[in-house]
């Protein structure tokens, strides 16, 4: 006592001591502080015992396999039997040693800060955090205060750091810090991590992949795998060496994964890219009008951002993705042909008209429009040019461009569209909405109605057969002038070539898709019983009631196109093209259900027979051939190709016993065609990209039950009633007394 009070009597010891003391009070009382809540609540333990963590919404196809996920943080839990051994080895080693040893607090470790950062500036001796710190800082975050910020977060963290340790066990904590820590590219806990980064789920993870994901929590950007391998190997490196230190895993193991490449499998899930965007995006849209009517057990509407939902969906992943890889394949040959025939004339290089309506559309225009700006004047600020990511076939480039230059590029291309349903309960397996979801968001199958050119023709002779008209019976291919409704004249493709004296039979008319005939079988049969039958179909846009109807000049979906399809091949009944099967919510529990639409027939067993035997000739003599000839597919198709006017959208209908599929090929702006009927006939822009999926299919056992699957043998009154001449010739008589082109008109008058 006496030794004390002497050196308090020197002045410097003095107040040494008194400003270590008031430091020492500060701190104290700046704890005090943070504990009673002066700078923002802290956790009690009761909230931290109940910890809801933002989860993704996962998306899964009919296998369960994830295709992809909604979220705000993309963020996947598991539970501690999932995470494999050596990836907490990784993780203990390198972030918190004696993780096990200490209460969320390392006193060593802080002693080590203090000694070595603070009294001798070894900027390498670490940070002294432990596992529990860093969890308290991913599940709360910190705050940005104007003083003493970093200490005030800290001692805030050390608090709720020692709750947790009261609270929870040490293979708790470890659970919430895998399922919480952020990796690089915004992603949220291990298993997010892992299937990023290895497409693999986290249990699947080797050593060297555990310790490049747990080296990359070092510094997200600095050691990101993708953006800088070399980093990410010499970080995996240190992590192995850590391991190595601390008993985990001998020498020669750690070298034998040092030598490994990184080994980067990286499947990004961000909205605009990976397997099925257009589905995804059109299931997103659907589930917020779904969660918008379901209440959690709270009360509340479940977040499809944050609540970590689970989506069934009907797509079959390995059948999308052979769908878009003869997507691509066909649309990459078929670009360069489209561009090569228009040479210098293309109408997106030449057509200034088409070119400034074009430019009126586009929101910058619209933006300058409202500003005041004159036309010159915006033409000016859209012909500045700039450094522009451009989407080519043969791959993304980044080029110098003016908005102009962009337009007039993205106007040349050609878009597309392809559904392929379960035609007994309107499933959809696989969808392409477009020909790449970051530059065209415009979904083609559920957002465009395009006219469906002659694909329209069965339902025509659909109704005409199921009103009693038989298969046998006979029309001229002669071209007829409809004088009630303004002198039209249909014609054939192949126009001057054809004998106006030739009849075909239904079955020859419909497989080889003669204009001329469709329009007398709907004059024949009415347009009021084609439209009524079009509405059985599952049609739902009212029809135009013209005879040019018959031609396929209505603008239909191609959802609705593709479940009135279905119907030949599903006991005469349309179907309703579904996604969704069910949604649980984080614990498994279902929280909505969806099954098939129940529809009525919308024809009779014998229609529907003669209509299968007449498309299944489409395909093996009429205008779909070159599916036998040219990708010499045997399997059984019935099928349907269509070309409208002025060659501006080509379809096709690919039908078999399990699959039903459409495929559209077209320019988003209508005033752009195919230079020729000869590359824009649905058989040459559509109908490739079903020959080349289903060529995919057959290369796949896993597929044999669509491949592999017959139609249903035809009764004998189909068979015996379709057991006819295709065409007749009229005789010499009825040739002298008959003009090459009649006159006539419809039935029904011109409304």
């Amino acid at each position: 006592m006496e030794l004390i009070k002497r050196l308090l009597k020197n002045k410097w010891i003095k107040w040494g001591f008194i400003g270590f003391a008031s430091v020492l009070i500060f701190f104290i009382g700046l704890y005090i502080s943070i504990y009673l809540g002066v700078f923002g609540k802290v956790p009690t333990s009761t909230e931290l015992s109940s910890i809801k963590q933002e989860e993704a919404t996962q998306v899964l196809d009919q296998d369960g396999k994830l295709i992809g996920k909604y979220y705000i943080y993309d963020r996947q839990p598991l539970h501690f039997e999932d995470f494999p051994k050596h990836l907490i080895d990784a993780l203990v080693a390198t972030e918190d040693v004696r993780f096990f040893e200490h209460d969320g607090i390392d006193n060593i470790s802080l002693m080590r800060v203090f000694v070595k950062s603070i009294l001798l500036r070894d900027k390498s001796a670490g940070g002294g955090s432990t596992i529990t710190l860093q969890l308290a800082k991913n599940l709360y975050g910190r705050n940005n205060y104007r003083f003493f910020s970093m200490v005030i977060n800290k001692f805030r963290e050390s608090i709720i750091a020692k709750r947790i340790e009261a609270i929870y066990s040490k293979k708790e904590i470890l659970t919430m810090y895998f399922n919480t820590v952020p990796f690089p590219d915004n992603t949220y806990g291990i298993e997010s991590a892992a299937r990023k980064f290895f497409n693999k789920p986290a249990f699947q993870l080797t050593k060297d992949e555990a310790a490049t994901l747990v080296g990359s929590l070092k510094a997200n950007n600095y050691y990101n795998p993708r953006l800088n391998p070399e980093k990410s190997v010499n970080r995996r490196n240190v992590v192995l060496n850590q391991m190595v230190k601390y008993g985990n895993m001998p020498q020669d193991t750690a070298t034998f994964y040092a030598k490994k490449p990184l080994g980067l499998d990286y499947k990004s899930f961000n909205h605009d890219v990976g397997t099925a965007p257009y589905f995804r995006a059109q299931v997103k849209k659907e589930l917020a009008a779904i969660l918008d009517s379901i209440k959690n057990p709270n009360g509340e509407r479940y977040d499809l951002y944050r609540d970590g939902l689970i989506v069934h969906t009907t797509l079959d992943v390995g059948m999308q993705q052979f769908a878009e890889e003869a997507m691509k394949e066909h649309l990459t040959i078929l670009q360069n042909d489209f561009e090569t025939s228009y040479g210098n004339s293309a109408p997106w290089k030449t057509n200034k008209k088409l070119i400034q309506r074009s430019l009126k559309n586009l929101p910058q225009y619209k933006l300058y429009k409202e500003a005041g700006l004159s036309d010159a004047q915006i033409r000016d600020s859209l012909s500045v040019k700039r450094d522009v990511e451009l989407f080519q076939w043969k791959g993304d480039t980044i080029q110098r461009m003016s908005v102009v230059d962009s337009l007039q590029h993205y106007l040349k291309f050609l878009n597309t569209s392809m559904l392929s349903i379960e035609p007994k309960t309107g499933a959809i397996k696989a969808y392409i909405g477009g020909i790449d979801y970051r530059y065209f968001k415009y979904d083609h199958v559920s957002q465009s109605e395009r006219q469906v050119g002659s694909t329209f023709k069965p339902f025509v002779y659909t109704a005409a057969i199921e009103n009693g008209m038989k298969p046998c019976t006979y029309f001229s291919l002669a071209e007829v002038t409809y004088s009630n409704y303004d002198d039209w004249t249909p014609t054939n493709s192949g126009g001057e070539t054809e004998d106006p004296y030739v009849n075909y039979n239904l079955e020859m008319a419909l497989s080889n898709s003669v204009n001329t005939i469709a329009v007398k079988v709907l004059n024949e049969v009415g347009i009021s019983k084609v439209l009524e039958q079009a509405k059985k179909l599952g049609i739902k846009k009212e029809l135009p009631n013209l005879p040019s109807i018959a031609l396929g000049v209505a603008e239909i979906n191609l959802q609705d196109l593709t479940g009135a399809y279905a119907s030949y091949v599903n006991s005469s009944k349309p179907v309703t093209p579904y996604a969704i099967t069910k949604i649980t919510d984080r614990n498994g529990h279902v929280i909505a259900l969806f099954k098939p639409e129940v529809t009525e027939p919308a024809f009779n067993d014998y229609t529907r027979e003669v209509m299968l035997e007449i498309m299944k000739s489409t395909v093996n003599s009429g205008t779909a051939t070159r599916l036998r000839t040219a990708y010499n597919l045997t399997n059984e198709i019935a099928g349907k190709t269509g070309t409208t006017q002025d060659n501006k959208d080509g379809w096709f209908v690919g039908i078999t016993p399990n699959l039903v599929t459409v495929t559209w090929v077209g320019n988003d702006s209508q005033s752009i065609g195919f230079k020729t009927t000869g590359l824009g006939q649905g058989a040459n822009s559509a109908l490739p990209i079903f020959a080349k999926f289903y060529s995919k299919l057959n290369s796949d056992s896993n597929y044999n039950f669509i491949t592999k699957s017959h139609f249903e043998n035809p009764s004998s009154e189909v068979v015996s009633d379709l057991n006819c001449e295709p065409e007749k010739r009229d005789g010499f008589i009825k040739r002298i007394f008959s003009s090459k082109k009649k006159e006539r008109k419809f039935k029904g008058n011109k409304k």
